[in-house]
């Protein structure tokens, strides 16, 4: 696919962002023509208190990011260094809520879409045992990319599996070029009504 896109994965001190509830560290991979192309990596410092659940979690501890540079910091490049690419991630809503916020406190708003590996899975890859993120790289026999729970190789993950499924759009279904606008549109339409969906975009 001739399209450029950032695939992101947030580690945070909570499931909702606020107050308790921070970015500790972002990965973000660049992919372009179903290559990666670039990464960008980094712990941030909010202030915030990591609970030791959350540190057992992600291997990421309190003194970790004393050292780490401000969230605002880090922030600021990552949105630089996505620039307009079109987002995507595993559990997107998640992502999308941390990534709004983070921006929304150095006053930025975000201007694409994200679409879900998760929402997309469900609908393209149904025999899978569950659509945890580990579960569907281990199932489609994608690569490891690292430890689990932390963001670049989360987001690694994540982009293996984003080009999984538009290789399965378009063997299983005869879609051509099944871009990131169509993909965003697919995960909206019930699980029933996707192949019908599919044949009517491939015979458009």
């Amino acid at each position: 696919m001739k399209q450029r896109l950032a695939v992101i994965d947030f580690e945070t001190t909570g499931i909702g962002p606020g107050a308790d509830g921070r970015a500790t560290e972002i990965g973000i991979v660049l992919l372009e023509n179903g290559q990666v192309v670039d990464r960008y990596q980094s712990l941030m410092n909010a202030g915030v208190w990591v609970p030791p659940m959350i540190q057992q979690l992600t291997g990421i501890s309190n003194a970790m990011l004393k050292a780490a540079p401000p969230a605002a910091q880090v922030m600021r490049e990552a949105a630089a260094f996505v620039g307009t690419a079109p987002l995507v991630a595993h559990n997107a809503s998640f992502d999308r809520k941390f990534w709004d916020y983070e921006l929304g406190l150095l006053g930025l708003q975000r201007q694409q879409d994200f679409a879900c590996t998760l929402l997309l899975s469900r609908r393209l890859l149904p025999a899978a045992p569950d659509h945890k993120l580990g579960t569907l790289t281990r199932w489609a026999g994608l690569p490891a990319t690292g430890r689990a729970h932390r963001a670049l190789a989360d987001a690694e993950m994540a982009a293996n599996l984003w080009q999984y499924l538009q290789h399965t759009v378009q063997q299983r279904h005869g879609v051509r070029q099944p871009g990131h606008d169509l993909l965003c549109k697919l995960q909206k339409v019930p699980a029933a009504k996707v192949a019908q969906y599919l044949q009517q975009v491939a015979t458009a």
